[in-house]
């Protein structure tokens, strides 16, 4: 995350009951609070911030001239649930002035400076953690830690190397019995990380293993998080545009196998700024970003940067002021929340590359089956009608006693904004079934014969929900 610190969690929940299960600890929030928010500064308190039954969307990085009450509410419009980070202007977990603000609009915040933050950095500390970073400073800042309302979440690190994985397993347990209530997060490198030298000194090296998919192995084996998170920036290097969106799918494959097998969340940070030089990310590009990770699986979308973090053309200029995304941003996450809901009844269970040229340089160099048209247990024959290529997650119902099946359709056919199109979707399905996009329902066409249609676009998806009713 280029030196920034991460984290996640949720819509603040200020009464009800919720209960859930991270690293092992259960986390209730229930009933009025009897403290108010100043004198709630300085307790323990394990009240449940955060409600994962939701999509949550998040974003990165706040400066110091962007923490008025009007910056606030702006933050709680654009649809963004929590921040993540302060930039590098200040640390938020002493800001209780931010974090009142925050209460106030239902927002969150994912904390620096209440640990050590571990940043894995170029990798020559790779292994080194422990020394740098001994138990007793986590115990120290434990002990000195206070509470609020707004904090969701305490960042602990940053794209560790797998090498320091056993010692941040440690930290995670030990940090869960000295806080227990407080949300921990960790977040991990992406695939283009470098990998161990063929020596196998690790000398230089990010990852601290051989393969990405070692490195996912390694984190899920020693790390009892729930979770797993990354970043992927995929429209950085214009030149090599095709190797990045290849590896961006290998990218989700992994992750989302391993969310998949471990029982683990899927948690993805895509990019809502641009490197300097290039040009501001359009409105489809952001779309395409979460909706491809949605097709994965994703229940947590965290966009990087609301304020200068790294790169430029971040939501705030450095005057604090909106930019152009801004807006952008407003009308993806307003679709996102749109459909969040109905789309978290489900949770997906594979990932289906249809309509995708075998010959592709684009394409996933990790093991994929592509298929021209998609048959699953309620639908068949799903495809676009000009032969587009489609992300499709088949996704199952989260409660076992609700029957059907969904399935969730991005268009993946122009990922860079290029070459717009708007084609037919078309499938058979035996079963009622509706369809909900960025605008709420969306109208299916259905002959005689039981063919559906309906109108997509590049860059857009739509949930199909189908019932066991005839």
């Amino acid at each position: 995350m280029n030196n920034v610190c991460l984290g996640l969690w949720g819509r603040f929940a200020w009464m009800g009951f919720v209960a859930l299960f991270v690293s092992g600890c259960i986390f209730n929030a229930g009933g009025s609070r009897s403290l108010s928010i100043s004198s709630s500064r300085r307790s323990r308190s394990s009240d449940l911030r955060v409600d994962r039954s939701r999509l949550l969307i998040g974003a990165y990085c706040l400066q110091e001239n962007a923490r008025t009450d009007a910056h606030a509410k702006a933050i709680s419009d654009c649809g963004v649930d929590f921040i993540v980070g302060t930039g590098k202007d200040g640390v938020m977990v002493s800001d209780w002035v931010t974090l009142d603000l925050f209460a106030k609009y239902g927002l969150g915040a994912i904390v620096d400076g209440a640990m050590p933050v571990w940043n894995g950095r170029d990798g020559r500390d790779a292994g080194k953690m422990r020394t740098l970073h001994p138990p007793k400073k986590y115990e120290t800042a434990a002990k000195a830690f206070y509470d609020h309302p707004a904090i969701w979440g305490i960042d602990i690190g940053d794209e560790p190397s797998a090498l320091d994985f056993p010692y941040f397993g440690e930290l995670v347990r030990s940090l869960n019995g000295l806080l227990p209530g407080v949300p921990l997060y960790l977040n991990l490198y992406p695939n283009y990380a470098s990998v161990a030298e063929n020596s196998g000194s690790q000398t230089v090296s990010q990852l601290g293993t051989a393969t990405y998919g070692e490195y996912i192995e390694a984190y899920c084996r020693y790390v009892p998080l729930d979770y797993i998170s990354y970043d992927f920036y995929p429209y950085t290097e214009p030149e090599r545009q095709d190797e990045f969106l290849s590896r961006m799918y290998d990218n989700f494959i992994v992750v989302s196998d391993a969310c998949r097998k471990t029982g683990r969340s899927f948690w993805y940070i895509p990019q809502v700024n641009s490197r300097p030089g290039l040009q501001a990310t359009s409105e489809n590009r952001l779309r395409f970003q979460a909706f491809a990770a949605m097709s994965f699986g994703a229940e947590v979308i965290m966009w990087g940067c609301w304020c200068k973090g790294w790169w430029t053309n971040n939501v705030l200029d450095v005057a604090g002021q909106q930019t152009e995304q801004y807006g952008k941003l407003k009308r993806v996450n307003r679709g996102l929340k749109s459909m969040g809901g109905i789309y978290m009844k489900f949770r997906t269970e594979a990932t289906h590359f249809v309509g995708f040229p075998r010959d592709s340089a684009r394409n996933p160099k990790q093991p994929c089956r592509i298929v021209d048209a998609l048959t699953t247990a309620s639908f068949s024959g799903l495809r676009a009608s000009n032969g587009a290529a489609l992300l499709v997650g088949e996704m199952k119902p989260r409660n076992p006693s609700t029957k059907g099946q969904a399935l969730f359709v991005t268009a993946a056919d122009d990922p860079c904004d290029e070459h717009h199109n708007t084609f037919d979707l078309l499938f058979r399905v035996p079963k009622n079934v509706q369809a909900f996009g960025e605008n709420d329902v969306i109208p299916i066409q259905r002959k005689a014969d039981g063919c559906c249609s309906l109108q997509l676009s590049s860059c857009e998806a739509v949930l199909l929900v189908a019932t066991n009713e005839e």
